[in-house]
């Protein structure tokens, strides 16, 4: 042990810390960074039978329990179906913090939700530390961050997948874009520009096709809120043009209208230019009618596809399509044709023979 350091072995090295790529003993300090990004080890006071699953840092989903020891990092997290908490202003050892997402951000809950019960409490052990050299620094997913960009000058297509609140299909949405484009032998690559850590979204695009994928929190952030995430989604966006693919997907997480910010990159004059298809999940027709009247306002186009539980059957469709005047399509029952209108809309490409209104 060195001096005025304890040394760890934990059970979960959570994603959200996954940048620092920490490994086998840990460091650390009794002394506590109390801001987004910096490491910390936690220790488990509770049993839970539902939402008790961390994503490890190699992408493995592992089920906790009482008196295990969490690696995480400390954030904030506002989220309308899920845990909602901040990080405190200060935090010492043996401070009771909580478990406020999958991807093993830790932070103080402010708001449970009833289908999860209450957060996990977690013991605060300490501060993980890097060795430099003869010198221990805190770790920070923030020092192995993808540099943030304020201007967007060129890109690729840019694909958007947005929705009109959490979990209404826009992770299969974007996952079925990038196989069928794919398959169809083009270079996609893809990023998740909002939500809160956790690595599942990309990996899944990854292993449908593209040949890159990135995530905010590799730029630094342990999830987005109401802060100007803009430099972050335009250098994340530069750094996967860097890639050569022929359009990149952008999955944003959370609802159009939000805490984690999505309107705010829609907004973007640099992003709408280069923004070629906007596909929006929806789960109603209230909310296919609200997003339509959002984007005929305030962005300068229109959506190019509705899919979602909204157009599980025809009824859906039909309404959509002929009251509406947008094309719509289930990423799970119809993945090509939504292939095939993504990819004509991206690159100009003569109809296929699924034509506009076919259903």
């Amino acid at each position: 042990m060195t001096a005025g350091f304890e040394t760890i072995t934990a059970d979960i090295i959570a994603s959200s810390s996954g940048a620092v790529q920490l490994k086998g003993e840990l460091t650390l300090s009794k002394s506590i960074v109390a801001q987004e990004g910096y490491v910390v080890a936690v220790k488990l006071l509770d049993e839970k039978d539902t939402y008790n699953k961390i994503e490890n840092a190699d992408g493995d989903f592992i089920t906790y329990k009482k008196g295990d020891v969490v690696v995480g990092a400390l954030g904030e997290r506002q989220a309308l179906r899920g845990y909602s908490g901040v990080v405190p202003r200060a935090i010492k050892a043996g401070d009771v913090l909580h478990i406020l997402n999958m991807g093993g951000i830790i932070g103080f809950c402010q708001s449970p939700h009833p289908d999860f019960g209450p957060a996990m409490r977690a013991e605060v052990l300490g501060a993980v530390m890097l060795k430099d050299e003869d010198i221990h620094k805190h770790a920070c997913i923030q020092d192995f961050a993808i540099e943030w960009e304020y201007e967007l000058n060129e890109s690729v297509p840019l694909i958007a997948v947005t929705g009109t609140c959490m979990n209404v299909g826009k992770t299969m949405a974007a996952t079925q874009i990038v196989r069928q484009l794919s398959a169809k032998g083009y270079k996609v690559a893809a990023a998740k520009l909002t939500g809160a850590s956790l690595m599942r979204d990309v990996r899944s695009m990854m292993d449908q096709g593209a040949i890159a994928c990135t995530h905010f929190s590799e730029a630094g952030l342990v999830s987005t809120t109401g802060k100007n995430i803009l430099p972050m989604a335009k250098g994340l966006i530069k750094h996967l043009n860097q890639q050569k693919p022929d359009l990149i997907v952008l999955e944003f997480g959370d609802g159009i209208i939000g805490a984690y910010g999505v309107d705010s990159l829609l907004m973007d004059k640099e992003i709408q230019k280069f923004t070629s298809v906007h596909v929006v999940a929806a789960q109603d027709f209230m909310g296919c009618w609200a997003a339509d009247h959002f984007f005929r306002k305030r962005y300068s186009r229109g959506i190019t596809i509705i899919t979602g539980p909204v157009t599980d059957n025809l009824v859906g469709i039909q309404f959509i399509q002929n009251t509406m005047g947008i094309r719509a399509v289930n990423a799970v029952s119809d993945p090509n044709k939504l292939g095939d209108w993504v990819a004509e809309s991206a690159f100009m490409l003569p109809a296929s023979s699924t034509d506009e209104f076919k259903i």
